[in-house]
């Protein structure tokens, strides 16, 4: 039976975290082109990925804590220091989970950055259909011609 170390978890959290900055790079490239058919799977598999990020987070932690470290980020170092044979394995994989994380983070502000900005596009775009001032109950017929509406007294019972 293997033994159970934060190594464990470590290898697939820093394979899950690549595989979301490819999913984040790929949400960027459909925003960017706003190609938003796309958009629903890419945020249905991010979500799946950070789940499972705060899973593997979660038993990372405990497992630290069973090994006598503090059961939070700063216990990897800690562990790392004390993990002899499997030290620069373990640093190395630690240091680029936490790079991925990094740029994982700041692709995620920008991709918010672009959904805010097609957000504002569309709703300057729905604000230059809406009719204004006087002409707001303005409807077109069947025909295409322009129709006044009358706005709706209610009905008011005496």
């Amino acid at each position: 039976m293997a033994t159970v170390t934060p190594l464990n978890s470590l290898r697939e959290e820093e394979h899950i975290m690549s595989t979301l900055l490819d999913l984040l790079r790929q949400e960027q490239q459909l925003l960017v082109t706003a190609d938003i058919e796309g958009l629903p799977a890419v945020t249905s598999r991010k979500t799946a990925l950070v789940t499972q990020m705060t899973l593997l987070s979660a038993q990372r932690h405990r497992t630290l804590g069973k090994c006598g470290f503090p059961a939070e980020e700063a216990g990897m170092d800690a562990w790392i220091e004390a993990s002899g044979e499997a030290r620069e394995a373990s640093a190395s994989l630690w240091q680029a989970l936490l790079q991925h994380t990094r740029e994982a983070k700041e692709l995620n502000r920008i991709n918010g950055m672009l959904i805010n900005k097609q957000m504002g596009h569309t709703q300057d775009a729905l604000q230059t259909l809406r009719p204004q001032g006087a002409t707001a109950n303005n409807f077109y017929g069947p025909g295409g011609i322009s129709t006044s509406v009358p706005r709706s007294r209610g009905f008011l019972a005496g």
